[in-house]
C-alpha cells in the first residue's frame, strides 16, 4: 500500500496531468481531432486505415513512433521508471517544454511535423513516472487509472483493505486530466494552436519548483 505517500508526489502527479490534458484537448480541438496524449485511438485508426495506406496512414505511424521516441528520450535522462526523489525529471521536463514550444511554432506555420513533437512531448511525460510503491502511475491517458480504481472497488466489496492514499493519488490525476481538457479547451477557442504555449511554459515551472524543491531539500540536510 501507498502509506507514506509524499504530498509533492500527489501535487505533481495533478499538475502532470492538467498538463497533458491540455495538450490533448488542443490536440484533438486543433490537430484533425488527432490525441497525442495517448495512443490507442491512433493504433486503432492506423489498422482500419492500413488497407488503403494512404497519406494519412502514413500520418498516424508517424505520430505512433514520435510517442516512442518520446518514450526513448525518458529512458535516457531518467534511468528507472520508479518514482524516486532526486533523479533528472527537472531535465526530462525541459525538454517537454522545448519539445511543445516547437510543436506550436511548425504549427503556427502551417507544418504538420508539429504534432509529431506534440505527440513525442507526451511520451517522454508518460514515461517519465511510470512505477511508484508498485502502484502504476500514468499522467497522460485515463484507461489504467481508472481500471485501477475498479479493481480497488470491487477488492473492497470483496472485503479486502482499501488504499485510501492510493485512491487519492489516482483521483489527482483524474482531476488533473479533467481540469487540463477545460483548459485545453477554452484556450484552443480563445487564442487556437497559441494555446499550446501555456503547457509548455508549465512544463518549465514544473522543473524549475522540482529543482528548488532539490535544493531546498538539500539545505534543510
Amino acid at each position: 500500500m501507498i502509506t507514506k505517500l509524499p504530498r509533492w508526489v500527489e501535487y505533481g502527479a495533478f499538475l502532470l496531468a492538467l498538463l497533458a490534458g491540455t495538450v490533448n484537448a488542443i490536440g484533438l480541438l486543433g490537430f484533425q481531432h488527432q490525441a497525442v496524449s495517448h495512443i490507442s485511438g491512433t493504433v486503432t485508426l492506423i489498422g482500419t486505415s492500413i488497407e488503403a495506406f494512404d497519406p494519412q496512414t502514413g500520418h498516424l505511424f508517424l505520430i505512433l513512433i514520435s510517442f516512442l521516441f518520446g518514450s526513448v528520450l525518458s529512458g535516457v535522462f531518467i534511468e528507472s521508471t520508479a518514482l524516486r526523489f532526486g533523479r533528472r525529471y527537472g531535465i526530462a521536463l525541459c525538454v517537454e517544454g522545448l519539445l511543445l514550444f516547437n510543436a506550436y511554432w511548425l504549427l503556427e506555420q502551417n507544418h504538420q511535423s508539429g504534432q509529431y513533437l506534440a505527440s513525442a512531448a507526451c511520451g517522454l511525460q508518460n514515461a517519465m513516472i511510470t512505477t511508484f510503491s508498485g502502484a502504476i502511475v500514468r499522467t497522460t491517458h485515463m484507461t489504467g487509472i481508472i481500471t485501477d480504481l475498479g479493481l480497488m472497488i470491487g477488492a473492497k466489496l470483496r472485503g479486502e483493505s482499501f488504499d485510501y492514499r492510493k485512491a487519492k493519488l489516482f483521483m489527482f490525476i483524474f482531476c488533473g486530466f479533467l481540469l487540463g481538457g477545460i483548459l485545453g479547451a477554452k484556450l484552443y477557442v480563445t487564442i487556437a494552436i497559441t494555446a499550446l504555449i501555456v503547457p509548455a511554459c508549465l512544463a518549465f515551472v514544473l522543473a524549475i519548483t522540482y529543482w528548488r524543491f532539490i535544493a531546498n531539500h538539500h539545505t534543510h540536510k
